[in-house]
């Protein structure tokens, strides 16, 4: 049998229409909390996070509050220094799993039921699992970049030459949209870590794989969503 005839066989059919369903799921999840938490930011813990962080900007740069900027900016940074070791340490370990697919062969076969395991699957599932891993280090190293830069703008002042008072040199709305953008590149460093789950479970079979996807996107929109008392009472806020 040829490699195009493996390729267009039922089974290699339903592993590709699991993993397109779960890119679809989730890519188009992340679309739709983004849109709502511009259209509407009390609907998302995304969105009040953001107005939340503008809040925090303005008060530190308005009322003189450093260190308390320095210590949050450090806990950020350390949460994100530590998830993207995190990921480096999950490579790692990806690569020592290619190394040792014979060991786990027996594991595999037990626990897919559904669809033929297919043994030239295995390196692009697990090419795949590194590339989500590689774009989770992704995200995290930049909010640290994000993060260090924030730490210089919020303090930012100089002196004029006529006058005794300091002034910013940035805007208060410049440095919370540079630590929204720091905000949302660690979140969607977290989101790779969640759609880690469903990679994973697809070495057991693509009916795994869509099973896991459909359960972490329903996760996911209650950890997201904001219940209705919450909104009622950011509006009064």
């Amino acid at each position: 049998m040829t490699f195009l005839d493996n390729v267009i066989s039922s089974s290699y059919l339903l592993d590709g229409f699991c993993f397109l369903s779960y890119c679809a799921m989730f890519f188009g999840y992340m679309r739709f909390i983004k849109w709502k938490s511009r259209s509407n930011p009390v609907y998302t813990v995304q969105g009040i996070s953001s107005l939340a962080r503008a809040a925090w900007v303005k008060a530190v740069m308005e009322e003189g509050k450093d260190i308390l900027a320095v210590q949050t900016l450090r806990n950020s940074t350390m949460a994100a220094t530590f998830l993207a070791s995190t990921a480096v340490l999950l490579s790692v370990g990806v690569l020592t799993l290619s190394g040792q697919s014979d060991k786990l062969k027996i594991t595999w076969e037990l626990l897919e039921y559904f669809g033929d395991r297919h043994e030239n699957l295995m390196p692009v599932k697990l090419i795949i699992l590194l590339v989500n891993l590689f774009a989770a280090f992704f995200f995290f190293a930049s909010s640290i970049r994000l993060y260090g830069d924030v730490g210089y703008m919020i303090n930012a002042r100089y002196t004029e030459p006529d006058q005794s008072r300091c002034r910013k040199v940035v805007a208060t709305q410049m440095v919370a949209a540079q630590l929204n953008r720091a905000g949302d590149h660690y979140r969607m460093g977290m989101r790779g870590f969640y759609s880690m789950v469903p990679l994973v479970f697809w070495f057991f079979g693509p009916i795994f794989l869509l099973g896991a996807t459909v359960l972490v996107v329903i996760i996911l929109y209650h950890l997201d969503r904001t219940h209705a008392m919450e909104e009622d009472f950011y509006k009064e806020t």
